[in-house]
């Protein structure tokens, strides 16, 4: 679904859910679906306003579908006719198929003390007894698409060493001692974390935790993870610690933040993989033009010195003039 939810087959696609969702789970409130169905509050009202028109041809009264959402809870009824769920597709269930046995690959087999489980107010990782049996039933049930399934494979970039001690502070309900390098200001802090759970995000893993140094949730890209400890002191995730929302992208920026255009040869393209852009433009001949929001300009500054001549920042200008600047006094100090 995309972010919007907006398009013409994914609301159909999405109201044709939604109903017998709904439909079995009578006064379930707005929030939670809004939430389950990856929409905002204000999408979903719009997509029950949208079910008073819907129903059997005629458009009588007892024709249509009732929706009512008084009071933040919400109740269907008279639409027996698509209460039952909708089947999934082969390539449905072959993508599903997929992405389950990609999550039970990257986060590995159950731990003491319960299928991935903390302890001391730490957050379950994964029931994996729940997710193996319902990869058996989803392939079982999927047929032909299941074999296709088998032939695909997803990359996840892990750390061998970094991922298996994640696992063990989560299953033992441990605090973690961190040495994580920070692009944003291009170094390497020293924190000690509450780990909450293990997500795969695009193909990456991260680790959400509480975290000591700044009092709050943060994600940490495990690839960036210099170092790692599991510590002795029991975690102890605040109650009042929620767990980020990753639907809409891991990325959330900021309106304070100043955007700055860099423009990337060849042999830089990795910093598109490397760090979230807004939009990322093929110049031809292999190069890039990508736009990147940050709090804190001088680290790009920094990035553009450390790629000499293999990236440029192109805006903001007064950026541009600091790195050449900087670029001048590091060639004179040679002379």
């Amino acid at each position: 679904m995309s972010r919007a939810g907006t398009g013409a087959s994914e609301r159909l696609a999405r109201l044709l859910a939604l109903v017998p969702y709904l439909t079995a789970r009578p006064g379930a409130r707005v929030e939670d679906v809004a939430r389950t169905f990856g929409i905002t509050e204000a999408r979903l009202l719009e997509d029950l306003q949208l079910l008073f028109v819907c129903g059997l041809p005629g458009h009588l009264p007892d024709d249509l579908i009732e929706a009512s959402f008084e009071g933040g809870y919400i109740h269907v009824s008279n639409a027996d006719t698509i209460a039952r769920p909708l089947r999934l597709g082969a390539d449905e269930a072959a993508a599903l198929l997929v992405g389950l046995r990609t999550l039970a690959d990257a986060l590995g087999e159950a731990g003491p003390g319960g299928p991935g489980g903390t302890g001391d107010g730490g957050r379950a990782l994964v029931d994996r007894d729940a997710l193996d049996r319902t990869v058996a039933k989803l392939e079982r049930a999927a047929g032909d698409a299941a074999a296709l399934a088998a032939h695909v494979a997803v990359a996840v970039e892990t750390d061998d060493d970094v991922v298996p001690e994640v696992r063990r502070a989560l299953a033992g309900g441990r605090r973690l001692h961190l040495s994580y390098y920070v692009p944003g200001r291009d170094e390497t802090t020293e924190r000690d974390v509450e780990p909450m759970r293990l997500l795969i995000v695009e193909g990456r893993a991260y680790l959400e935790a509480w975290c000591r140094r700044a009092d709050g949730v943060r994600l940490f890209r495990l690839d960036r993870v210099q170092g790692l400890r599991v510590l002795d002191e029991p975690a102890r995730v605040p109650e009042h610690a929620e767990p980020r929302d990753v639907g809409e992208g891991l990325f959330q920026p900021s309106e304070a933040d100043t955007v700055v255009t860099l423009e990337l040869d060849p042999p830089a393209r990795w910093v598109a993989e490397y760090y979230p852009c807004d939009s990322v433009v093929e110049l031809g001949e292999g190069r890039l033009q990508v736009r990147l929001r940050t709090p804190d300009p001088r680290w790009v500054g920094r990035l553009a010195l450390r790629l000499g001549g293999q990236g440029r920042v192109v805006d903001p200008p007064g950026l541009a003039e600091d790195v050449r600047r900087e670029a001048r006094a590091a060639l004179d100090a040679y002379a």
